[in-house]
């Protein structure tokens, strides 16, 4: 069973068309985590894979730091913090450190494009920005 599409797909478009770049571009995801299945949910809406596909696209470190998609890499609000409304400026704080080659031990190897993407309302908003230098 597929789970419905999110408010993701069209922030996700919008994002896209407006920066002018396609998923292959993108050096690192900052992706709202506030549950485990929410990144997967965004990984496919925001098209990094096709609907149902999410699980097989994060096996094998795929998303870890060093991976194909590094994402969430301050380690997201399920393992770092999760204070409620202003978690999602971790997000956007982290994909600016990323594309400034700020993040330390944490850094992207010659990250020039995050996403950084958000979503609440009991995840029925979504916001999608495309950070560069």
């Amino acid at each position: 069973m597929n789970l419905p599409f999110s408010g993701a797909v069209q922030s996700g478009k919008k994002a896209f068309e407006m920066a002018g770049v396609n998923h292959a571009d993108i050096d690192v995801a900052e992706l709202y985590d506030c549950f485990t299945i929410t990144v997967i949910i965004e990984l496919e809406d925001l098209g990094f894979c096709k609907k149902g596909e999410g699980g097989a696209f994060v096996q094998g470190g795929r998303i870890a730091l060093g991976g194909e998609l590094p994402v969430t890499t301050h380690g997201g609000l399920l393992s770092c913090a999760h204070p409620g409304l202003p978690g999602g400026l971790f997000h956007v704080l982290e994909g600016v450190r990323q594309v400034r080659g700020q993040a330390g031990a944490r850094q992207v190897k010659d990250a020039q494009l995050a996403l950084v993407h958000g979503n609440g309302g009991t995840i029925a908003i979504h916001c999608t920005l495309i950070l560069g230098l």
